[in-house]
């Protein structure tokens, strides 16, 4: 099912207490970061918040797509989103793993991966809220796809957040590893400067080698891609 959409500066908690009132106890928020990158791994996250907490809205006050958020506003309501969480996990696809499945599939599989995670912990989900996404995998599972979900589900805005604050971390590890490319300013997406260090480098072991720019970029040379793991 796909809910409408409709535009809030903060995400609400109004469709977990629908769904609460209908008898599903554990919700989990799922979103996905770097979908759209040349370089670097998707992330996604899995987060349970404590719904029978009144004052929840209150405490994660600001909470929304994380793209919107300044960086230190999501360094900070990361912490907080981990204290206050009942779970979260985080789950990748590599830039190998995206080439070889294409994006949307790497995507799905970072995502069951963060489930999986989630899982092992010992948290048995009721009821799936995504980001315009669905996981035919979890059929046996209900499962609500929002339209713009990351503004309007606060447990989607704190997967977003959690997924990108460890994505941009994982991205400015990876800029010590290639200085050359910049990655720790625009985090792999095609910004001039990155388009630029690629067509003066070649791609490296992190590029996405499906994607256009960088495929049009191994006909110039650079790094072999190759022994990628981690990327």
């Amino acid at each position: 099912m796909r809910e409408p959409t409709k535009r809030a500066g903060t995400a609400s908690l109004q469709h977990e207490r629908h769904y609460q009132r209908a008898g599903f106890r554990i919700i989990v928020g799922i979103d996905e970061a770097g979908r759209g990158p040349l370089a670097g791994p998707v992330a996604a996250a899995a987060v349970v918040l404590p719904l029978q907490r009144r004052d929840l809205g209150r405490l994660l006050r600001g909470a929304r797509d994380s793209k919107e958020m300044t960086p230190a506003n999501r360094e900070s309501l990361n912490t907080l989103i981990k204290q206050i969480a009942l779970a979260w996990a985080i789950g990748r696809a590599s830039a190998q793993e995206i080439d070889g499945c294409g994006i949307v599939a790497a995507t799905q599989l970072a995502m069951h991966r963060a489930l999986s995670a989630l899982n092992d912990s010992g948290i048995e989900a009721d009821c799936l809220f995504l980001d315009y996404m669905l996981l035919p995998e979890c059929s046996d599972l209900p499962q609500v796809s929002f339209v713009e979900g990351d503004r309007r589900s606060l447990s989607i805005a704190c997967a977003s957040i959690l997924a990108k604050v460890w994505r941009d971390e994982k991205m400015r590890q990876l800029d010590e590893k290639y200085p050359q490319y910049g990655f720790a300013q625009h985090k792999g997406y095609g910004t001039s400067a990155h388009l630029c260090a690629l067509r003066q480098h070649g791609p490296c072991p992190a590029h996405r080698g499906s994607f256009a720019p960088v495929s049009a970029a191994l006909r110039t040379g650079g790094l072999p891609l190759e022994a990628r793991a981690g990327a």
